[in-house]
């Protein structure tokens, strides 16, 4: 069985290594010849400022409907945001909008089956998981990257060459435990994974950027982060982790992993053998901060923080950010991305390019999701505005300020917070063979 799975992890090695060499950017061809009537679009729309796309919008939907697709509900706040943007140029512009957010993964089902229309339904998405965008959005053309003359300006990236998505923001799931029994800390990643710990997780098979967090652990630099963790640990607790990381050696290898790729897998393999799969993050908020959930911790989404109600037994007090503890060691959670398409059907193109634009330019079209904490704009200047205008830092812009609430931003988040970064090229690269090492494992899902 040894032998069969090393020979296994060895083809699918070679498969993924051929899979990844394909370039991402899809709107490049050789020629104009090579370009679809949308990519032709949007190589006019990159060079064009974003008035001069809202007057494009205008001419192109004025009295039409624009659908729209995404992981995130908050599409349906920041289109009407963007009416009244163009309204300022046009004062008789109308349009009319819908805003689907599918559940269970199926986004990508319903944009496979949408590009297969002569013309869409849908004229652009906001959507997460980059490993699956790149296989199934991007390699097979369902979907195009815009990159924005502003938003590139203010990155100083030529958008012509970019060779990437276009990220609306980055968003971080963090390690946060319930603080009501003081003697009960957690000081180290590995302390995570330590006998007795179930952690609140949403399923790796129902979210799958939960996976891709997983993926990217046995990457160098957070591979790198764990052994750095582990050897901070006390005499004990690493004779404890040795045994697994001794098991996994052998996997490391046929998985052709990096130094330190023990570790990354001793984490991942504990991991999945204990947390305690959970439907939504929102739950596993409400969980953490009751005074009865003593000694429970959990991995989610920093911005649920945002909607605790406080009462005698619910607080946002109970509740402390594992790395903003003094003294913890290693990763404090991880950070992926919602990036924005255009479909290659689009049926308002100059209309999607608009409000892309408006989206990752302006403070109002980020507004729906820069009003909270946890969620950082990937152009450095509506970043910089935004939190100006909420003061996520200082707490202001939470119900209650206290340490928790106290967003420390994305720089320190990445620096400091040692997130773990999702890379969809590295996700797609390890897919079939960390993947498929990672679906042999047990999972412990206790209800």
């Amino acid at each position: 069985m040894k032998k069969l799975f090393c020979m296994l992890m060895s083809l699918l090695l070679v498969l993924s290594l051929a899979a990844c060499s394909n370039n991402n950017n899809n709107n490049k061809g050789s020629g104009d010849k090579d370009l679809s009537n949308v990519q032709k679009i949007i190589a006019e729309a990159q060079n064009m400022t974003l008035e001069e796309l809202a007057k494009k919008a205008i001419e192109e939907s004025k009295g039409k409907t624009f659908y729209g697709v995404g992981n995130s509900s908050r599409g349906k706040t920041a289109l009407p945001l963007f009416i009244e943007y163009l309204k300022t140029i046009d004062s008789s512009y109308t349009l009319n909008y819908e805003w689907q957010q599918p559940k269970n993964n199926k986004i990508f089902d319903q944009l496979t089956a949408d590009g297969l229309k002569e013309t869409g339904t849908f004229a652009m998405t906001l959507i997460q998981d980059g490993n699956q965008i790149e296989s199934k959005m991007v390699q097979p053309g369902v979907l195009d990257t815009f990159i924005p003359k502003g938003w590139a300006e203010a990155n100083n990236i030529d958008a012509a060459k970019y060779d990437g998505y276009l990220p609306l923001q980055t968003l971080n799931k963090i390690f946060e435990y319930n603080n009501v029994n003081p003697d009960k800390k957690y000081t180290n990643c590995w302390d995570f994974v330590a006998e007795g710990e179930h952690g609140l997780f949403m399923g790796i098979d129902s979210e799958i950027v939960g996976k891709n967090f997983l993926y990217m652990l046995t990457k160098d630099e957070y591979a790198n982060y764990l052994k750095e963790a582990f050897d901070k640990l006390p005499a004990d607790k690493q004779a404890y982790f040795q045994k697994t990381v001794d098991a996994v050696k052998a996997d490391a290898t046929s998985l052709a992993l990096g130094p330190n790729g023990a570790y990354a897998l001793a984490w991942i393999k504990l991991w999945v053998n204990s947390y305690n799969q959970q439907t939504d993050d929102g739950p596993i908020c409400n969980i953490l901060v009751k005074k009865s959930s003593v000694d429970q911790f959990g991995l989610l989404v920093y911005s649920k923080v945002r909607s605790v109600e406080e009462t005698d037994e619910t607080s946002v007090t109970n509740l402390n950010v594992a790395a903003y503890q003094p003294g913890y060691e290693g990763i404090g959670g991880y950070a992926y991305c919602h990036y924005l398409f255009v479909t290659d059907n689009s049926p308002l193109p100059w209309t999607a390019c608009a409000f892309i634009a408006y989206m990752v330019e302006t403070v109002d079209g980020f507004s729906a999701w820069g009003k909270d904490l946890g969620g950082y704009s990937s152009n450095p200047k509506v970043a910089a505005d935004t939190e100006a205008k909420y003061h996520h830092s200082e707490g202001l812009s939470s119900k209650v300020v206290c340490d928790t609430t106290k967003d420390r931003g994305y720089d320190w988040w990445v620096k400091t917070g040692k997130l773990v970064v999702e890379d969809p090229k590295y996700c797609a690269s390890v897919a079939f063979t960390v993947g498929s090492w990672i679906e042999m494992l047990d999972k412990y899902t206790p209800q």
